[in-house]
């Protein structure tokens, strides 16, 4: 039998175990763009940014699941589970949910990545209760009925259509396969007619239960708000929903590994009757958490990230040979990807191609002027800025960092990692990113000579 002096002391380890953890990661100015994070008994964290000076407030919930977390016939469960979370609760129904967030005049919204997901609602500061409740209401007491699985399927297969009518997306999609292959990165998020169509309410459960726990999720809110009042009513709607059950629990912790990507030089075609063909070139980028991530990102912007960018002007200004031509980067935790995209006549493919090609090969073999590089930071460093002017950029800021990175980053630190960016670093990011052999996707009315022809833009 347990004494009484040994039941109390158990309790009261319990107890001591069972008290939030709040630490201050960013201090700002007056308490402005100070961020704050607290750590509940049960593993979920909540993390804030405090903005005074404005009157809306952006509450978001993370969940660490994406499209690559899904076993080959599970191909879109993720985003098929982002729309079955608004059809309604214990409490609320579809409806309910939505004319909660319309009555206050608020937006309420969620988006499914590779590697992550998001709902969040933004509103008045003097409605984030509501939009409080309403979020994490939707997170801990989805129903996920038959009838609205369902039903609920072809508003999907109406989505996957409407990808499918847009080529200028579709081919990046397609250049995922080209790149990943027939794994989960290289798998599309919403999956495919056969995978949803194949997809039933009991196994939309099971993956909900397992990934929707308390120590898989980041709660992020940014503006006027108080952090120790989101604290208290997260908790409470937490608790209200049973959700946080195991007090040692403790959060997951961010995607590591190492994902081997497929042979360079690959090419994929797909046939479209369109008006023009879209073309992704490419290759192996950096995973997200790679030190050389800032020196990409002024090599990128230099590249291919605005008007004055080197492919716009030789492609478009200079010759009109397409109307949108521009560079991208994706860092997933343990690879990533650089590309180039142009739209452009079919006639017009291999022209462009060749442009794209030589400019990617003399700028690793001869670098980006200083110029170049000088310009390419300044018009980086002010657009981080530009892009974090609203509570929703800041809410994803924050709980993205959280739950990728598991830090936080000010934005002057950021800015002063693109500042301290060198030239020499740009070009040896050049050389090894732009040296390699590039693969390539392509969509549009190919003809049978075009498409021999494509192989040898890569060779």
């Amino acid at each position: 039998m347990t004494s009484r002096s040994s039941q109390a002391t158990a309790r009261t380890s319990s107890e001591a175990r069972a008290v939030a953890r709040t630490q201050t990661l960013i201090k700002g100015e007056n308490g402005i763009g100070t961020v704050r994070k607290t750590t509940l008994p049960g593993g979920l964290r909540i993390v804030t940014e405090t903005l005074p000076s404005v009157r809306s407030a952006t509450f978001g919930i993370w969940a660490h699941v994406g499209s690559r977390d899904e076993t080959p016939s599970l191909n879109g469960a993720t985003h098929y589970l982002e729309h079955l979370l608004f059809k309604g609760t214990g409490r609320r129904s579809a409806l309910d949910i939505s004319s909660a967030l319309d009555a206050v005049g608020g937006e309420m919204n969620a988006f499914t990545a590779k590697e992550y997901t998001c709902y969040y609602a933004r509103v008045l500061d003097t409605d984030l209760p509501l939009a409080i409740d309403v979020v994490c209401d939707m997170l801990t007491g989805s129903l996920i009925l038959e009838d609205d699985v369902n039903v609920e399927r072809g508003a999907i297969l109406e989505e996957i259509a409407m990808t499918e009518d847009d080529p200028g997306d579709c081919v990046h999609d397609l250049f995922a396969h080209t790149m990943f292959g027939d794994n989960a990165l290289g798998r599309p998020v919403l999956g495919t007619v056969d995978t949803v169509n194949a997809l039933t309410a009991d196994r939309i459960r099971r993956f909900y239960k397992k990934h929707y726990d308390p120590t898989h999720l980041v709660v992020a809110a940014a503006g006027n708000i108080d952090h120790h009042k989101v604290v208290r009513q997260v908790r409470a709607a937490f608790e209200k929903a049973g959700a946080l059950k195991n007090p040692d629990a403790v959060p997951i912790a961010p995607r590591d590994g190492r994902r081997t990507l497929r042979t360079a030089g690959r090419v994929e075609l797909l046939g479209r009757k369109t008006e023009q063909a879209h073309i992704v070139l490419g290759m192996p980028g950096m995973a997200r958490t790679d030190d050389r991530r800032w020196a990409l990102g002024v090599l990128n912007t230099a590249l291919g990230g605005g008007m004055s960018s080197r492919l716009f002007q030789e492609v478009r200004e200079k010759r009109g040979l397409a109307y949108s031509v521009y560079s991208y980067t994706s860092g997933f935790a343990d690879c990533g990807l650089f590309g180039v995209y142009a739209g452009c006549r079919p006639s017009q493919v291999h022209d462009v191609l060749k442009i794209c090609r030589d400019e990617l090969d003399q700028v690793a073999e001869h670098g980006l002027s200083d110029d170049e590089i000088e310009r390419a930071i300044g018009q980086l460093r002010g657009s981080t800025v530009l892009g974090l002017e609203d509570t929703g950029a800041l809410m994803n800021r924050i709980g993205k960092s959280e739950l990728c990175w598991g830090e936080q980053m000010s934005v002057d630190d950021m800015l002063g990692r693109i500042a301290a960016v060198t030239p020499d670093e740009v070009r040896a990011v050049a050389r090894d990113i732009l040296g390699r052999r590039p693969s390539l996707s392509v969509i549009g009315p190919l003809k049978d000579k075009q498409a021999a022809r494509l192989h040898d833009a890569v060779a």
